[in-house]
């Protein structure tokens, strides 16, 4: 077990490193100068505009760059935007509306798909299962500004039932649509993945010995059926959590949530370079541990994890 926490954490740490260097090369390679950006419709001198290349350390190699910012990193400092306002602490006032939007997500994601999921599993090719299968193809074949749009103008604009856009009615009222526009394709992959799993479990040789021993319906289903089916969708629905976090960009910028991905859309519309890596980076990381702490309890799970 000790070796095989100690591989993933050095897989974690290569991975770490390759992913935030090729965004942060592709941020500060990309064309134009967002110093020059700064000063909007009356240009910056072009002393100025150097005064602030050195300042940010621009004119220096990339690699050097990176590993500056690998440095402060390591002590918490995200580093501060081209304005001089703290990365950190503009990540710290969103966080609160993106992390509601995605467990709101990931709840709908586990009642509706693992619901939907089970009920397909169970009445294995009826039509009821037919029924699911095409739902689950209908909404991911949607793209997701598309599944937005036509939310906000049923619910929003003709039905008047939820706000199209904002916090200000608070949790759960303004997080319902967008939560639900954002968990749309997970639910899909939730519902199909739990659906099956039960079919597996359902025809594995252990359960036709509990119907032989007589157990009733709902002690198999309930029991054993219901466990060994949930180890692949709790996997996933683990790695999922982190993904919605990453994944509220579109929505909020539709929605207008003031959350982290709001942030990194206006970030990236006004090229704010460290703004963007520092999102980028804190998303990275969220989603690296969640995927080593999910891979630790499966190994401990099951065993023969930790030698694949």
């Amino acid at each position: 077990m000790l070796r095989f926490t100690i591989r993933r954490l050095i897989e974690l740490v290569l991975v770490f490193f390759g992913v935030t260097f090729a965004i942060y090369a592709a941020v500060f390679a990309l064309p134009g100068d967002p110093i020059s950006s700064l000063g909007g419709d009356q240009p910056l001198s072009p002393a100025v505009v150097e005064r602030i290349r050195d300042l940010y350390h621009l004119n220096d190699p990339l690699w050097s760059q990176y590993l500056r910012y690998l440095g402060n990193l390591v002590t918490g400092d995200l580093g501060v935007d081209f304005r001089g306002r703290s990365v950190a602490e503009r990540l710290a006032t969103r966080w609160p509306v993106t992390i509601r939007l995605a467990l709101t997500a990931w709840v709908i994601q586990v009642v509706i798909g693992v619901g939907l999921g089970l009920v397909a599993g169970l009445r294995k090719n009826t039509w009821i299962d037919r029924g699911v299968l095409i739902l689950t193809i209908l909404i991911a074949s949607v793209p997701i500004f598309v599944m937005a749009v036509t939310a906000q103008l049923v619910f929003g604009v003709k039905l008047s039932i939820l706000p199209i856009a904002g916090v200000s009615d608070g949790w759960p009222t303004s997080y319902l649509l967008p939560a639900t526009v954002l968990a749309i394709y997970g639910l899909a992959a939730v519902a199909r993945l739990t659906r099956g799993s039960v079919v597996d479990t359902m025809s594995s040789d252990f359960v036709r010995a509990l119907w032989a021993k007589g157990l009733s319906r709902r002690r198999v289903i309930g029991v054993h059926v219901l466990r060994n089916s949930s180890i692949p969708v709790l996997t996933y629905l683990a790695i999922d959590l982190g993904a919605l976090l990453g994944g509220a960009v579109v929505t909020e910028g539709i929605f207008n949530l003031p959350g982290v991905g709001q942030l990194l859309f206006e970030s990236i519309r006004v090229h704010e370079g460290p703004t963007v890596v520092g999102i980028a980076t804190a998303l990275i990381l969220i989603f690296l541990l969640t995927s080593v702490v999910v891979d630790l309890l499966n190994s401990l799970l099951d065993p023969r994890i930790r030698h694949d």
